[in-house]
């Protein structure tokens, strides 16, 4: 990686989320910020999520963490789920952004992003594939991203948010 790079990260909220709660551990999403800044030269970070009304002290909460959120609508579904799938503007964004970022890093292990990512390491704009779980992503990304992949299971001890009591 070059000193004093202007790289982006496109964040999949839902999919890092989940996949870190299923580890057991809950994610502190201002270290997060600070993680990418640090270690990827992150300028600007986008961070895709569905858009709940009654979530307004979270959005507040990552915007002064430094991330830029982009809302996809959501629906709930019969069974109660919420569902906003932010596949679609993730890509849109990344493509958006191209001009401006000299790499990206893409958070997510899901597989629709295969030609994106596949699209962005054939041009060089792809730093790095930040999965969130080593035993559960797409196998499709192992090709797209070969040696552009990186992982959060042993970011733990860095990055996991500690309940502070007053």
């Amino acid at each position: 990686m070059k000193i004093n790079q202007n790289n982006y990260a496109f964040i999949d909220s839902q999919n890092l989320n989940l996949a870190i709660r299923d580890q057991g551990w809950l994610l502190d999403w201002k270290k997060f910020r600070i993680y990418l800044r640090e270690n990827y030269q992150v300028n600007k970070a986008f961070l895709f999520i569905g858009y709940v009304s009654g979530n307004s002290n979270l959005y507040r909460a990552l915007q002064l963490y430094g991330y830029i959120l982009i809302f996809k609508p959501t629906m709930e579904l019969p069974s109660g789920t919420v569902k906003g799938n932010i596949d679609a503007e993730l890509v849109l964004h990344t493509m958006i952004e191209y001009l401006n970022y000299d790499q990206a890093v893409i958070v997510s292990g899901d597989g629709d992003f295969y030609c994106l990512i596949e699209y962005l390491r054939n041009q060089n704009k792809l730093l790095v594939l930040l999965v969130p779980n080593y035993y559960k992503y797409s196998g499709l990304l192992k090709g797209a991203a070969a040696k552009k992949i990186a992982f959060c299971n042993d970011l733990q001890k860095k990055l996991s948010y500690i309940k502070r009591t007053p």
